[in-house]
């Protein structure tokens, strides 16, 4: 998607978006209600976050300047990807291992950021390494957060590259120093994670509460006409 947005137009861009949102409902039919509510709150979330970052305060700017249309849907991919490493028996067996090695390279890319040796500073990606540990520390998933290092991580990285996005060298106060990708870019999305997992149980009780609500209505309704008929 990031190579075939390079070039693409508006227009193009919307056809990208389609098959974007195609995929991910593709992805969600064998999902339990559970995952789908998350990656459901994830979108909205994320979406607003976008919205409001990029064309609003300029954090980072998309290559047409606006938010392309793959990009929600996009998110919801981003996390079926994290959650699915999350939950594979491989993460499993070498849960301690992958968690030490996501702090130190992680940490070790942070240091970088902070460096001479980066070509710009970067604190905002220092701190977003910060919320990544408190995440693996605390977290009630840490094999989300894992899997979610590498994959924001892989696309940060390759979008910046490649040029579909470029982050501001500050935030809008002109303080904190950002850099291009932030090198902890993967603790800030991680707060989208936790938003899904902790509204998303609520967001399904409220799903089947309408559900039963409205298999009540339909019950009193057929109930009602066959007295009619009587």
């Amino acid at each position: 998607m990031l190579l075939l947005d390079r070039h693409a137009s508006h227009t193009q861009q919307l056809l990208l978006g389609l098959g974007t949102w195609l995929l991910l409902a593709a992805l969600l039919v064998g999902e339990s209600g559970l995952v789908r509510a998350q990656t459901a709150i994830v979108v909205i979330f994320a979406t607003v976050v976008e919205y409001t970052f990029s064309p609003l305060l300029g954090v980072y700017t998309y290559r047409l300047e606006n938010v392309p249309a793959f990009v929600p849907p996009g998110h919801g991919l981003v996390y079926l990807a994290a959650f699915s490493l999350g939950r594979s028996r491989w993460f499993a067996r070498h849960s301690a291992g992958l968690v030490t090695t996501t702090v130190v390279l992680g940490g070790i890319y942070a240091l970088w950021g902070l460096s001479p040796l980066a070509s710009r500073l970067d604190v905002l990606g220092a701190f977003w390494y910060l919320c990544l540990l408190g995440f693996l520390r605390w977290g009630r998933s840490r094999m989300l957060y894992v899997g979610a290092f590498a994959v924001v991580t892989y696309l940060e990285i390759l979008g910046t590259w490649f040029g579909n996005w470029a982050w501001a060298t500050t935030d809008p106060t002109g303080i904190v120093a950002i850099g291009n990708p932030p090198t902890g870019a993967a603790g800030g999305y991680g707060w989208f994670d936790l938003v899904a997992m902790a509204a998303a149980p609520s967001l399904v009780a409220l799903g089947q509460r309408a559900a039963q609500s409205m298999r009540g209505s339909q019950t009193e309704s057929s109930a009602g006409a066959s007295k009619v008929k009587t």
